[in-house]
């Protein structure tokens, strides 16, 4: 039997290729039935555009996810499972209403549109999830470390979700790029992965037993335990006031308003990739990737400048002097490690501190949007489309999550589900 999906925050489908496979694959059991993806403040949806031309018979959705569950909710299948990579934003609660919706979150907060539809589907809803977002999930708000994480356990406890977290550097497990993300994997009381996870003590579950640790092994440290109470309002208010740290560490699992938290060593010992691998051949480099003498040593444009270390005398707006001082970066990048992560501006000509640059028999150059697809383990020009621009290409790349983390994880999942 298939297990069927629906896919949140698309993007250009990383989440779909590392199910399914690449597009052209068929015997993977995981089946995106219904996705959603939508950018604002644009018009084009560039994303939307990728997608459906790479799966042409998708049941694909464009618009504003929190439009799609407020006017047209049924268009939402029923699946096995829900997984999406949503932005990282400010989770608090925004208002407690003491009627029978409950406690809700801040409107364009799209957590709360997950939320949202896991509880209108109510007892059809997913039992499965898996989500992705940047790891300083794990620790944020600054002032109130962790708050937004234990909302969101204790969001998905009162729907009945055991979570489990994993905070993983795709680089530490042979991939090619430097990539730290959490997923984020919950599963429903009654299922088998429920039904394992408490026969298991809370240690073994995290560092061996789970599919997550099986997927991505690691040593973890001691086990530490917290507790997650009181009502989305009052973990808004008053969870972790006066803690300098966050109480999550890099993996644990949470039930019934009680986690086990750990620090993890990843363990791996297979082939690795690395910068170089992902390389194209020189005659292969369109000309406009390659960086003249003058912009490389332009003496405060230049990439040089700008990846070197600076002191830099400032004034902020209340008129006080201050300096700036920022360290050096190598450059050009190591082609024999895995490369740094793709930032979202890894686009366009002009010089700049973090976009990658490498040096092929003498002559420096930026990476070309095929590259940035393979970094993420993408196929070769799955971005490539008319009307797209390679700007845009690069952008994609730096919302997007590496493919291969998505498949190790999936592959440990096709047994339990």
């Amino acid at each position: 039997m298939p297990i069927k999906v629906i896919e949140l925050f698309a993007g250009v489908g990383g989440f779909r290729i590392g199910l399914e496979g690449f597009p052209d694959r068929n015997d993977s059991p995981f089946r995106i039935i219904w996705s959603n993806q939508f950018e604002p403040k644009t018009k084009t949806q560039h994303a939307s555009m990728v997608y459906e031309a790479r799966w042409p018979q998708a049941t694909h959705d464009r618009r504003d996810i929190a439009e799609v569950i407020e006017n047209d909710f049924n268009s939402i299948p029923y699946a096995d499972m829900l997984v999406g990579g949503f932005p990282c934003q400010d989770y608090s609660v925004a208002t407690s209403l003491k009627n029978s919706k409950g406690l809700r979150g801040k409107k364009g907060v799209l957590w709360w549109s997950i939320e949202a539809i896991l509880r209108k589907q109510g007892e059809h809803a997913p039992k499965y999830l898996l989500l992705e977002n940047v790891d300083r999930l794990l620790k944020s708000p600054a002032d109130q470390r962790g708050r937004d994480f234990a909302i969101m356990l204790s969001s998905l406890g009162a729907l009945g979700y055991t979570v489990e977290w994993k905070v993983i550097n795709a680089a530490d497990y042979g991939m090619p790029q430097r990539r730290r993300r959490v997923f984020i994997l919950a599963y429903k009381e009654g299922t088998e992965l429920h039904r394992l996870s408490i026969r298991s003590s809370d240690s073994k579950w995290i560092g061996n037993n789970s599919p997550m640790a099986k997927a991505f092994p690691g040593v973890p440290e001691a086990v530490e335990k917290g507790v997650v109470l009181g009502d989305l309002d009052e973990i808004s208010q008053h969870f972790n006031l006066k803690g300098r740290l966050s109480p999550f560490k890099t993996c644990g699992v949470y039930r019934q308003g009680e986690f086990s938290t750990a620090n993890y060593t990843p363990v791996y010992d297979g082939p690795v990739q690395c910068l170089e691998d992902v390389l194209l051949p020189l005659e292969n480099v369109s000309k406009e990737y390659f960086i003249t003498k003058k912009d490389l040593d332009h003496p405060t444009k230049g990439w040089r400048y700008q990846k070197g270390a600076k002191r830099i005398e400032r004034t902020n707006a209340a008129g006080k002097a201050y300096v700036f001082s920022e360290g050096a970066l190598t450059f050009p990048d190591a082609l024999d490690r895995p490369s740094r992560t793709i930032i979202t501006g890894e686009g366009g000509v002009a010089p700049s501190r973090f976009k990658h640059v490498v040096e092929q028999e003498g002559r420096f150059r930026r990476l070309t949007p095929m590259e940035l697809e393979r970094l993420n383990m993408f196929p070769d020009d799955h971005t490539k489309l008319e009307g797209i621009s390679d700007t845009k290409r690069a952008f994609f790349m730096g919302n997007a999550l590496v493919t291969g983390v998505v498949e190790r994880i999936a592959v440990q999942l096709e047994g339990f589900i």
